[in-house]
């Protein structure tokens, strides 16, 4: 049984670099390495209300989650077999939380960009991105009374995280961009021998 909460537009999705049976795969893959990327150089700040934005620009509502939920794995993975995190309840607990929030973000962008008429705009990807930001930051502070880190929702400490989702939501659609160029497979395009 498919989700179909918000079903594939008929005119087929802008962010598209790569056919559209592939798109899972490709998105997977992006965002994966992504967060490999992200959780080398950042650690605690992945942006994952961008690569929620991305997922729900791409792909449907279920491959969408899926694909979150595979790149948060990703994250607690390096941060606990890499970066050697303290493997007691309190990180685990936020583990699982930083997981439901890149679900929650994923979520609120598939349902942003379904209500804005499913246009792919710069200004829809923000606005989109604002949205997934916010999702992502409101089931964080709602897990702050049980496992503490309050301190962390400053002005400036969530300013900062959202410049960077913003940066790493650019740089992604410009991949998918270039991808979407350089593809010698997609559908319609002849490749000379």
């Amino acid at each position: 049984m498919a989700l179909t909460i918000f079903p594939v537009p008929a005119t087929g999705l802008r962010l598209a670099p790569v056919e559209q049976r592939h798109a899972p795969l490709f998105c997977f893959a992006l965002l994966t390495i992504s967060c490999a990327l992200a959780s080398f150089a950042l650690a605690c700040a992945t942006p994952f209300a961008a690569f929620a934005v991305v997922a729900a620009a791409m792909l449907p509502l279920r491959p969408a989650l899926l694909v979150a939920a595979g790149a948060s794995l990703v994250n607690q993975a390096i941060g606990f077999g890499v970066h050697h995190y303290l493997i007691d309840t309190n990180t685990v607990m936020w583990g699982l939380a930083i997981g439901a929030g890149a679900i929650a973000a994923t979520a609120a962008s598939v349902a942003v960009l379904h209500f804005l008429l499913l246009n792919r705009t710069p200004l829809v990807l923000a606005l989109t991105l604002v949205c997934a930001y916010g999702a992502y930051e409101l089931v964080l502070f709602a897990v702050t009374p049980f496992l503490g880190g309050a301190g962390a929702f400053t002005a400036a400490i969530i300013a900062r995280l959202g410049f960077l989702n913003l940066v790493w939501l650019i740089g992604l659609v410009a991949a998918c961009e270039i991808v979407r160029l350089i593809n010698p497979f997609r559908r319609g395009r002849v490749v000379s021998t």
